[in-house]
């Protein structure tokens, strides 16, 4: 593993490392904290090398990660430390005016700090270091804290003293239903929530990944790249935990943008896989630098988290020559359903299932339908929602017995998407079902819409929002990121005429200068209609 940083400068560490170093992690939380399983434990922590470390020592350790977007107001990350009880937080030095805010608020009794330089070589972290505080990017941390190589030192003593204390004795290791991951989400109603994963939620999903990824991700020979945070599910299983599953060596990227910060890794490592989302797979060939000198060896890329754009792929694909193999999943999932599984043909990789722009076929062992408002399965073709059956699910939602009984109904997991599924089982996810806008009786899907508007040389980004219209019911409003000044709310229409039904078309458009969006780039909606409402 192998954190790139945008001048070029690197660190690594090997798979043994991170084992021996989680192994210390694990007996310092055990031993030296006292932590007994199922103690929550929250990483706040960007891709860096801590990352692996802590989290896989706290599985080790039998208690639970807690991931936590480091992009959190105090008010976010108080809420969730509150809701999940963590005792301990391990946390990037950058955020210390944060963490001293939050955490007298808190439960966290314990407060473990790394910095981006660690475990670099020392002249290395010492120069990153200095650079940093002369920068100020560095703030003062008010509350007591130990530092993650100290707390690391201690945690090899301890584990030293637990093989010999424990030899005939081992230290109990999690089972199959235990708790591994709480992992936080808007699920179907937005209101943030911790899905329970187990660790056999876990390593089901690895199991169906590695089956349908079997003969063209060669063990031990792959370079993986993350961009995206391995504090979100997407990334967590199939950058973090497939890529170590798989034997790649994995290539870190503490901070994507700009994309540029991605230059040096690209030139410096052989990628042959990567996760990415529509935003990335879009942008990126807009870069000069990334056209000019696509990367010759990236045989696929493992597009989520939101739907890919046909055209953004298309143009993804004829520059590098590498296959999007495109998936859905949600955290509750642990996150992976479906897949439109590769295959490796003539020395290359392509889509076994030719469709671009769906979801793909169920995984081993997972059941999928599409249900009406009755949770009756509809026609194949219709519209309706999907509902998912598998060992991958969560136990359900930490406590929130309510909406675990809604969510969970008739054990399966109902996820909220909009979705039809063809005679053959091939998914196609339309919109989130709270998302879908009704204009006089007739469905509208922003998704269908939003890859309209993207169609218009001059429209950078868009999302698309359902509101209030008296006559209608609701109408379609769109919020576009323009490439130029001048592009008007009339030719975005008239564009929009050409392809779509007239009810259809937004009644409103706004140009902004930039969307609000997750940890991977998806629009957040959910704040565009707050907007509205507070206006």
């Amino acid at each position: 593993m192998t954190l790139v940083l945008p001048n070029g400068m690197e660190a690594s560490l090997s798979f043994r490392d991170v084992d021996r170093l989680a192994e210390a992690f694990a007996s310092y939380l055990r031993e030296g904290l006292g932590l007994k399983p199922g103690t929550r434990v929250a990483i706040l922590l960007p891709n860096c090398l801590a990352y692996p470390i802590c989290a896989f020592g706290v599985l080790k350790a039998g208690c639970v990660v807690v991931n936590t977007n480091p992009l959190y107001t105090p008010r976010e990350l108080e809420h969730q430390l509150l809701d999940c009880g963590a005792e301990v937080l391990v946390v990037l030095d950058h955020f210390g005016d944060k963490v001293t805010e939050v955490i007298p608020k808190t439960k966290v009794r314990e407060v473990i700090l790394t910095g981006i330089g660690d475990f670099f070589p020392w002249i290395h972290g010492l120069l990153i270091k200095t650079k940093l505080t002369l920068s100020r990017q560095v703030p003062r941390i008010e509350v007591p804290h130990i530092r993650l190589k100290t707390a690391l030192r201690q945690g090899a003593l301890y584990h030293t003293k637990e093989r010999l204390l424990h030899r005939e004795h081992p230290v109990p290791e999690p089972g199959i239903d235990d708790l591994a991951l709480l992992q936080y989400t808007g699920g179907t109603t937005g209101t943030s929530k911790g899905a329970m994963l187990t660790h056999g939620n876990l390593m089901a999903n690895l199991s169906q990944i590695h089956e349908i990824t079997r003969g063209y991700i060669r063990p031990g020979e792959e370079t993986s790249m993350s961009v995206l945070p391995m504090y979100h599910v997407f990334a967590f299983t199939i950058n973090m935990l497939f890529g170590f599953f798989s034997g790649s060596h994995n290539i870190l990227i503490p901070n994507p943008r700009p994309l540029k910060n991605l230059r040096a890794a690209f030139r410096n490592h052989d990628i042959t896989w990567m996760s990415a989302v529509n935003t990335l797979l879009k942008a990126l060939p807009d870069e000069k630098w990334f056209a000019e000198a696509p990367p010759r060896h990236l045989h696929s890329v493992y597009a989520g988290g939101m739907q890919t754009h046909p055209q953004a792929l298309e143009r993804w694909e004829s520059l590098t020559g590498s296959t999007v193999i495109e998936g859905y999943g949600l955290t509750e999932a642990s996150p992976l359903v479906t897949f439109n599984p590769p295959i490796r043909e003539n020395g290359r990789v392509r889509r076994y299932l030719s469709q671009v722009g769906g979801a793909g076929l169920p995984l081993p062992g997972t059941d999928v339908r599409i249900v009406d408002e009755s949770d009756q399965p509809v026609a194949p073709g219709e519209h309706g929602e999907l509902v998912v059956r598998g060992p991958q699910v969560m136990q359900g939602y930490w406590n929130q017995p309510e909406e675990n009984a809604r969510t969970l109904r008739g054990g399966w997991l109902h996820t909220g998407d909009i979705a039809t599924l063809d005679p053959s089982g091939y998914v196609t996810i339309t919109d989130r079902k709270k998302d879908m806008i009704i204009v006089s009786g007739f469905n509208v899907f922003p998704n269908e819409v939003e890859a309209c508007i993207a169609l218009h040389p001059d429209v950078a980004d868009v999302a698309v929002i359902g509101i209030p219209h008296e006559a209608t019911g609701e109408a379609v409003h769109a919020y576009v990121v323009a490439k130029c000044h001048g592009l008007t709310h009339e030719e975005i229409r008239a564009h929009c005429k050409k392809l779509l039904a007239n009810y259809k078309i937004p009644t409103h458009v706004n140009f902004i200068g930039e969307l609000p969006k997750n940890a991977v780039g998806k629009a957040l909606r959910r704040l565009l209609r707050q907007t509205i409402h507070r206006a």
